[in-house]
């Protein structure tokens, strides 16, 4: 007999039907994620098209995406949407304030002999669009300002002797351009945008031509007023916004907004659940904080009837179903298309949220110092120039310019009197001067505090060794230093001075021996006195404690859990009056209330991490730093 080929659809003989179950589970898989991918490019277009149709009302549209063709071609799209007759102007990263709200102009000024104002670019774009570059890195002045632009829709200039209240209504486009998660667009800012997108791992073949033209934008912009929200929307609107943990009533607000643009660009007068869909999608789903658990089963019902208000019940119940039955369904939809655009990442990224909202550097090393000698340029003050400090010549001349008219008249009337009084093109005077402020970032110094006792020494000192080594690899971007502490047996060692250099951090470490007992209080008495010289010398200290918490030997060196235990939580109360940044953790094998009593007697974050490595330490310590 001859052998015959399998007919198609059919395993062939010998192969495994575990192949075919592996191949369709990943086919299946690549679908899914090529379906994600293209209604996360959908709900892109969408956004665009909507904050479009009604840039004011948008308030905002905050779009992180590294620079490359697919947020070239999103905003490109953006462009053909706007009407070409509305003003488009570009915020620089590092603009002036006189340049942003208006003040006096200088080279006016002083050809004309009186104060000219000039007009600021928030007012130029009255009516139209901002696009702030750089988002993530904007200085707090100017997020200010634009905070306070928005809420108001006018500026208020009061400087350089000149006040005006000047109206202007624009939406803002922020480029967020952060590489990691630390690097964050203001929170002033992004609390008062509708649309928070995120087009990274977005791949340039699936951007396919969106639908709208600005022929139906126009449609949608003369519609748009008539729109009307009916009840039943604004309590789903709401019902989702709690559901999802969304605190800021300026989202509730915005997605009302969202969803009337969005019935209007479909061309409907009444809003629908589709249009509140949408605005989960594009308001609610980004800034979601929890998801929501299923309900829990009702409870069951008795098995003898009710005595003989049965009735009554029953036609009350008939009366609250059809409600029941309108209202809830709704919400459920609106609430499921909101958590199908949630982040896959987004229990991952809360677990950290507290790490993240101690740190006050936006992803920069160290605290922030004012002075007059060396740094960026942060303004100016009123001084005289010397002893280092540098004269502002264009903000003298602008301080000066104002009074010449007076000046002028006051060196005339001199003249007259025969008092002298000479003919100067521009007075300056001793309280015109004007300094250069300059402010620079102090280095972090993370400081290791390892508890080297007992058995388990050797891996946890291995998970220090190697997050030393990462953040060492990264000093000469982030101009960090790192120093290390050992405690055990009688009392603490520093293994290690602040440094960036990598191979005598490796010299240093490599013969470090394990075992003894743990003097817990020495080992964070030698952190302070560690952080108080970072600190003397202008640096910013970072204390990283890897222990269990359980000490039994004391300050002295003598042994005794009682009496360790108290020393060490009067140092952790010392530790917490110097006021350092502290993160201890928890390195048990199975966690235990001491290293956790012991974080909140330091101030300090603590972080149970029983099988953590280098990578997931180095994290944290950046997080806090």
């Amino acid at each position: 007999m001859s052998a015959t080929a399998p007919a198609p659809g059919q395993m062939p003989p010998g192969q495994p039907p575990a192949d075919a179950a592996v191949v369709a589970a990943a086919e299946q898989a690549e679908a899914e994620r090529r379906a994600q991918i293209a209604a996360r490019w959908s709900d892109a277009c969408l956004a665009a098209a909507l904050f479009a149709l009604d840039p004011v009302a948008a308030g905002g549209i905050n779009v992180r995406a590294l620079p490359g063709p697919v947020r070239d071609l999103w905003l490109e799209f953006l462009r053909e949407l706007l009407p070409p007759d509305e003003p488009f102007r570009r915020v620089p990263l590092h603009i002036a304030d006189g340049r942003l709200l208006g003040g006096l102009d200088l080279a006016a000024t002083l050809h004309a002999g009186r104060p000219v104002a000039e007009r600021g670019l928030l007012a130029e774009a009255d009516g139209g669009v901002v696009l702030l570059a750089m988002a993530e890195r904007v200085a707090r002045s100017t997020a200010a300002h634009l905070s306070a632009a928005l809420d108001t829709q006018e500026v208020l200039v009061e400087r350089d002797g000149i006040t005006a209240r000047t109206p202007t209504r624009f939406g803002v486009i922020a480029l967020d351009e952060g590489a990691n998660d630390e690097e964050q667009v203001p929170t002033t800012l992004k609390d008062r945008f509708a649309i928070l997108l995120d087009l990274n791992d977005i791949p340039y073949n699936a951007a396919m031509p969106p639908d709208e033209d600005a022929a139906s934008i126009q449609r949608a912009r003369r519609r748009l007023p008539g729109v009307s929200v009916p009840e039943a929307m604004l309590e789903a609107i709401c019902g989702t916004a709690l559901a999802l943990g969304v605190e800021s009533l300026r989202a509730s607000l915005f997605a009302q907004r969202i969803a009337c643009a969005a019935a209007a660009l479909g061309g409907r007068d009444v809003v629908e659940m589709d249009d509140v869909s949408a605005a989960a999608r594009l308001v609610f789903a980004p800034r979601a904080t929890r998801i929501p658990m299923p309900d829990p089963p009702e409870d069951q019902q008795p098995e003898e009837p009710p005595p003989p208000e049965e009735n009554q019940d029953d036609e009350q119940q008939d009366d609250q179903t059809p409600e029941q039955d309108i209202d809830k369904p709704l919400e459920d939809v609106v609430l499921e298309s909101a958590q199908a655009a949630i982040p896959d990442n987004l229990l991952a990224m809360l677990k950290m949220g507290a790490l993240r909202s101690r740190s006050h550097s936006s992803g920069k090393s160290g605290a922030s110092q004012s002075g007059s000698l060396r740094g960026r340029p942060a303004g100016t003050r009123r001084g005289e120039p010397g002893a280092g400090a540098r004269l502002a010549v264009i903000d003298t001349l602008r301080a000066a310019a104002p009074w010449q008219r007076l000046r002028r008249a006051e060196r005339e009337q001199q003249a007259r009197l025969g008092s002298g009084g000479s003919d100067v093109l521009v007075e300056v005077r001793q309280d015109d001067f004007r300094i250069t402020r300059y402010k620079q970032r102090s280095e972090t110094t993370t400081i290791f505090v390892v508890d080297a006792s007992g058995s388990a020494a050797l891996h946890r000192l291995a998970e220090a060794k190697g997050a030393v080594e990462l953040l060492l690899a990264d000093c000469y971007v982030r101009r960090d230093r790192v120093a290390m502490v050992a405690f055990r047996g009688p009392g603490a060692e520093l293994l290690l001075p602040p440094t960036r250099s990598l191979v005598r951090a490796k010299r240093s470490l490599a013969g470090l021996p394990g075992g003894g007992g743990t003097p817990l209080a020495c080992g964070i008495d030698a952190a302070v006195e560690l952080a108080d010289g970072v600190q003397r010398r202008g640096g910013t200290p970072v204390v990283v404690l890897l222990t269990d918490g359980r000490a039994n030997v004391s300050r002295e060196g003598i042994g005794g859990r009682a009496q360790a235990t108290e020393d060490a939580l009067a140092s952790a109360r010392a530790f917490r009056v110097a006021d350092l940044k502290a993160l201890v953790v928890d390195m048990s094998p199975r966690p235990r209330p001491d290293a956790e009593k012991l974080a909140h007697e330091m101030g300090a974050v603590y972080l149970p991490l029983p099988h953590a490595d280098a990578a997931a330490l180095s994290g944290a310590v950046q997080a806090v730093a």
